[in-house]
């Protein structure tokens, strides 16, 4: 039932960023998405490595939903996909997804899928910030509180079953928050 209750409101989230994407209003990063649905994809398939079962759910809604924002921004996002930073970010990429590749191990996959990921995330965090109109705040809210009862849906103490929804609560706060001080910041400089 929790599980459910994380994919319904996942799903629900990303709906108001698909409709804000399409208008316009929303501009996906670039890179952030393309990484994003490369290393969820891989966090799935780590998850059902390990035996996750009604955590799948959740985890498979966060990708089916990053990989179609990601086509989305292909035409309609924000940023380029081969700066110079990105051609850098998509090297270590490389090298963590290759490391993972010898090792063979699910929960190798999966330290390294975050790590990556996050480098993916800070990319929308500063972009959340500096244009944080270019952002659906209401679409990062949601999805924090569907990650929350994403963590509660692994029901157990498994660090391999947590850390993908805990580190998405973390992301997801990171960005919630980058767009409302980015927006409070603008006002104050309008207002000064």
């Amino acid at each position: 039932m929790i599980s459910m209750i994380a994919c319904t409101l996942s799903a629900l989230a990303f709906l108001p960023y698909i409709r804000d994407t399409l208008t316009g209003v929303t501009q996906p990063e670039r890179a952030s998405w393309l990484i994003w649905s490369v290393l969820g994809t891989i966090s799935f398939f780590s998850q059902v490595h390990e035996g996750a079962l009604t955590s799948l759910w959740f985890t498979g809604t966060q990708v089916t939903i990053t990989i179609v924002i990601f086509l989305l921004s292909v035409r309609l996002g924000h940023g380029q996909y081969l700066s110079q930073g990105n051609k850098r970010l998509y090297a270590i990429a490389a090298m963590g997804l290759l490391s993972w590749h010898i090792s063979d191990s699910a929960i190798y996959a999966l330290v390294i899928a975050i790590g990556i990921s996050l480098l993916g995330a800070a990319k929308t965090v500063a972009k959340a910030y500096r244009y944080p109109n270019t952002e659906t705040v209401s679409t990062w809210l949601i999805a924090l509180l569907a990650s929350v009862f994403g963590v509660a849906s692994v029901g157990q103490s498994d660090a391999v079953l947590l850390a993908y929804p805990v580190y998405l609560v973390t992301v997801y706060t990171a960005i919630s928050l980058a767009i409302l001080t980015g927006r409070h910041a603008s006002y104050r400089a309008i207002t000064e």
